[in-house]
């Protein structure tokens, strides 16, 4: 078996290609290959595959991915604490790619040209596109992608530089033309180009590509070419033959093909250049003695540090104040060997011109050699830098206008800048943006700090502290600080004083680290405009909003603050959300400080809040009302055209489902914001708006922790029929979530404060829980009364609600048709789909296995079509069961399977329950009884623990059947 990641995921067995098809399954496999052999954590292997959000129910699903993978790919071994996958590296091509790049450098380094040429085409001939395209995962894309694709644009520029040695100029010079094009600050190519124009004789083409990348590197970067480049067009210039040039090739000097050294130019060194100075400068810093953690950081450091010979590499750590950028630089410098020396500059606001004096001292320049002038000091650096392997720190860098002129050029030379801004237009820098610790390494440093024994005598509070500080460094350090200097202390003492959230940012101080002074600094150096939005921000709890949020705590658009404040590292870019839209993100203790300062400089936070809360309600409410085409509240309809509704099918359905997803955090915490700000108004009813959203996606946290905010504000204010809606919302989640008894007392208490048109909402509600309690004589009054309510009052989806229950209970094919039809006339998909799926079932039991088909493929493509995945899932089993009445169990195996999976991801228990009992069957069918009784065993478990009679009485007998055969086949 063959894998691929150099390019699409590709799993290849003979001629076979067993590559898997979701996205979450490939990212997975695409973790395992990547690190083969090697222990990979469950914690791991969710934060690849799901990013910063996964699911609550992540861990089980994943190793519902490990169980599919297994079909296909061998060798994934469970083991304690992860899995790993146990195939030999050489069947990955990416680690065959780096195998051939390391074997043709041993055969470049033994002198064997044409070997090495041929190795290195060798390994670039397995690409086959970006590495890891398709691949939906930022963290492998940035830990494995970045550094892949890096060396392949140095394999191919080294197997270029054979292929100028072997006098192969010309048949390269069109790649490398590619080659610059695509890349065009890459100076080596650039040089290569003169050489292979030079040795196909194109001389004049050779002259006029270095003029045209001369030209690119000043408009761009501000800088003059490199000596590499200026080499190659001083050879190119003094008519040097157009011949295989090897005295570029390491260990190939001396070799018979080998030019004169005569032959090179010479170049003069800049007039202000000393004789014989050759200082050999160490600046870094002392490294920091608890430092903890951050081993993927420096791992790509270390595999970034240039060989001796090659292009200087320009490395960015970005990320928030106080998240250890410098504690992590001078950690990595400490254990580099740079045999030119390391320098090191804390550059804050201080002029370029400033910090290159410094340098060019460091580097042996005389005080009075130091030029005025800013490009004359440029030139003397990079000369000073020309043919030394130094490392250089540039610690704290403000913009790329600073770092720009500090860039050493020579050859093999690292520079490792850190800033609170990505500095994205240093175009030849690479950024890794360092974020908080993870909870295991905030402790770790905590221990370090503060001492082991301390620790382990109060792992509880020392995890809570760490959650505290958000796993910023810079507070660790403070609190491990405080608590070292008060051995009196206990961990809980600390960890109470910063559980006040009034008092954090005054407790996280100690000598001359303070975290609010960190922020202080960022914040003072914004605009006005900048600092509105930060301060105003800081009255959102969300941990990430969308522009449009805040847009509207700013009252105008928000796009160029926000970027500036990214760029500050006041707030993170998060990437793009569900519905394809930029999210920011803030470190906790960043809104700490700007809540503090919105009290300090406009007041309380209810005033920003109530003036947000309107565009936050109307985007909501216009989002569910796609979803639930009913005025919330009402119990009026909207009434749609057939042409409306397969419109809102394909787009807006679509659309505000997507953006309900993206926003759902945001929203959750900003009911419980309008809450503690007294805005009780908006918070009840933004907590009602979103009711169908969690019912469909079955967020059963998210709802609990809305409805129970909402229905406090609601009693708060004395709004009975607010009070009312978020009862009944409560108790569709606990008929959900099979706790009957509590679904009926909430609707009985709803009912004497609901408005005259949610009575029958109500009232039908409770027939569905008098259905699930097995009751189905209560159920039918319900719905009859329901059913003339709506009547009465016109309330046409009422009455298409109470049709669909009725004709369930009564199993009357007539109901349910008229009941479709009336979905159909109001546009409403969703209802249309469930009843299509509740007609196959009737048709099921009724012996109509085509009619059931029909049915059931008619709903199925209705919920696909509008991506809701658990109604899909239950018509999956639905299909199951036809497939079983039309003698296919294999068919209905597959189908329920592939809804227990989705059932089992989103934690819907009634839906497993359903999808196992079906499954169950299928197996009984197939004759594989082990696996029928471990089904039905699950069904009867789940449904016993959701009080559902009928649901029990069916998996008991199918139980029953089970056992039986088993003794049987015995």
């Amino acid at each position: 078996m063959r894998f691929g990641v150099l390019g699409p995921l590709q799993v290849l067995a003979g001629d076979r290609d067993l590559t898997p098809g979701p996205p979450k399954h490939r990212a997975l496999l695409a973790a395992l290959l990547l690190r083969p052999g090697r222990l990979l954590t469950v914690d791991r292997l969710i934060a690849e595959v799901w990013g910063d959000e996964p699911p609550a129910s992540a861990e089980p699903v994943l190793r519902v991915y490990v169980s599919a993978l297994r079909k296909v790919v061998d060798g994934i071994r469970t083991v304690p604490g992860g899995y790993l996958l146990d195939v030999d590296p050489d069947q990955v091509d990416a680690y065959r790619f780096e195998g051939l790049v390391t074997a043709a450098r041993r055969a470049r380094d033994a002198g064997r040209i044409v070997r090495a040429a041929d190795d290195l085409r060798a390994a670039l001939g397995l690409w086959r596109g970006p590495a890891l395209a398709g691949i939906d995962s930022a963290e492998l894309r940035r830990a494995h992608a970045v550094p892949l694709e890096e060396l392949r644009l140095t394999a191919l520029e080294e197997r270029v530089e054979l292929d100028l040695a072997l006098g192969r100029g010309a048949e390269v010079a069109g790649e490398l033309r590619a080659h610059v094009t695509a890349h065009p600050l890459r100076e080596r190519a650039w040089g290569q180009l003169l050489l292979a124009l030079n040795q196909a004789g194109r001389r004049s083409e050779a002259l006029t590509a270095y003029q045209e990348a001369r030209r690119l590197l000043v408009d761009e970067l501000g800088l003059e070419p490199g000596a590499e480049l200026r080499e190659a067009h001083a050879r190119v210039l003094a008519g040097e033959a157009p011949s295989p040039n090897m005295a570029n090739m390491p260990n190939v000097r001396n070799t018979p093909n080998a030019p004169s050294s005569a032959h090179s130019p010479h170049i003069p060194s800049s007039p202000h250049m000393p004789d014989g100075a050759r200082a050999v400068p160490n600046e870094t810093p002392p490294d920091v003695a608890d430092f903890t953690g951050r081993e993927r950081v420096l791992d790509w450091i270390r595999r970034s540090v240039p060989a001796a010979g090659t292009a200087p590499v320009h490395l960015v750590l970005h990320g928030p104040a106080g998240a250890g950028k410098s504690a992590v630089a001078v950690h990595a410098a400490t254990a580099l060997d740079f045999p030119d020396g390391r320098l090191h500059a804390s550059l804050a606001a201080r002029p370029p011109g400033a910090v290159l004096e410094d340098l060019l001292r460091s580097l042996g320049c005389p005080q009075g050699a130091v030029p005025a002038d800013l490009a004359e000091r440029v030139r003397l650096y990079r000369s000073m830098v020309s043919g030394r392997r130094l490392l250089v720190v540039l610690d704290d860098a403000a913009d790329e206008a600073q770092v720009r002129p500090l860039l050493p050029t020579g050859s093999g030379c690292l520079t490792l800048v850190t800033s609170r801004s990505p500095l994205s237009g240093l175009e030849a820098a690479r950024a890794w943006e360092l974020d908080v610790f993870a909870p295991g390494e905030s402790v770790a440093m905590l221990a370090r700090v503060v001492g082991e024994r301390r620790v382990r005598a109060e792992p509880e509070a020392a995890a809570r502290i760490a959650e505290l500080c958000g796993g910023l460094p810079l507070a660790l350090r403070i609190a491990g600080s405080r608590l070292a200097r008060r051995p009196n202390w206990t961990l809980e003492y600390l960890a109470g004083r910063l559980d006040d959230e009034h008092g954090r940012l005054d407790e996280l101080s100690a000598g001359d680290l303070a975290v609010r002074g960190s922020l202080a600094l960022g914040y003072r150096a914004l605009s006005d405009r900048e600092r509105l939005l930060l301060r105003r921000l800081g009255a959102l709890s969300a941990p990430d909003f969308a522009p449009w949020a805040a847009a509207a705590v700013l009252g105008e658009p928000a796009d160029g603050p926000l970027e500036a404040l990214a760029e500050a590292g006041l707030l993170q870019a998060r990437g793009l959300d569900a519905a394809g839209r930029e999210r920011y993100g803030r470190h906790d203790l960043t809104r700490l400080y700007a809540a503090e300062r919105l009290v300090a400089e406009e007041g309380p936070p209810a005033q920003v809040l109530a003036a947000a809360a309107r565009e936050i309600l109307d985007r909501t409410r216009r989002a569910r009302t796609m979803l639930l085409p009913a005025e919330p509240g009402s119990g009026q309809t909207l009434v749609r055209t057939a042409e409306q509704a397969a419109a809102l099918e394909t787009t807006q359905l679509r659309e505000s489902a997507r953006w309900l997803a993206a926003e759902r955090g945001f929203l959750v915490a900003t009911v419980g914001d309008f809450e503690r700000a007294g805005l009780d108004e908006a918070a009840w009813r933004l907590a009602f708006y979103l009711t169908p959203f969690f019912e469909l996606g079955a967020h059963r946290e998210d709802w609990r922790t809305t409805a129970e905010l909402g229905l406090r504000a609601a009693r708060r204010m004395g709004h009975r029929h607010g009070e009312a809606l978020l009862l009944r919302s409560l108790a569709d989640l606990h008929r959900m979530e099979g706790r009957l008894s509590e679904a009926a007392d909430a609707l009985q208490r709803a009912l004497p404060l609901a408005e005259v048109g949610e009575v029958a909402r109500t009232r039908h509600r409770l027939g569905l829980v008098h259905l699930a309690q097995g009751r189905p004589a209560e159920a039918e009054a319900c719905f009859v009364a329901c059913l003339a309510a709506f009547s009465a009052a016109a309330d046409r989806r009422g009455r298409a609600d109470a049709l669909r229950a009725l004709g369930g209970v009564r199993r009357a094919e007539d109901l349910l048709v008229r009941s479709l039809e009336v979905y159909r006339e109001l546009g409403d998909p969703r209802g249309e789909a469930a009843v299509s799926l509740d007609l196959a079932g009737l048709c099921l039991d009724r012996r109509r296995p085509s009619e059931a088909r029909t049915w059931a493929e008619r709903g199925l493509g209705l919920v696909r079509r509008l991506g809701d995945r658990l109604p899909e899932a239950g018509g999956l089993v639905v299909l199951a069961r036809v497939a079983m009445a039309e003698g296919r169990p294999d068919a209905a195996r597959a189908a329920a399977e592939k809804a227990l999976g989705t059932f089992g991801e989103y934690g819907d228990r009634r839906g497993v329950a359903w999808a196992s009992l079906t499954l169950a069957g299928a197996l009984l069918d197939l004759d594989e009884i082990d696996g029928a009784v471990d089904a039905v065993t699950r069904a009867v478990g789940e449904f016993a623990a959701l009080g559902d009679r009928p649901g029990l009485t069916g998996a008991q007998e199918l139980a029953n059947e089970a056992s039986r055969r088993r003794g049987l086949r015995i």
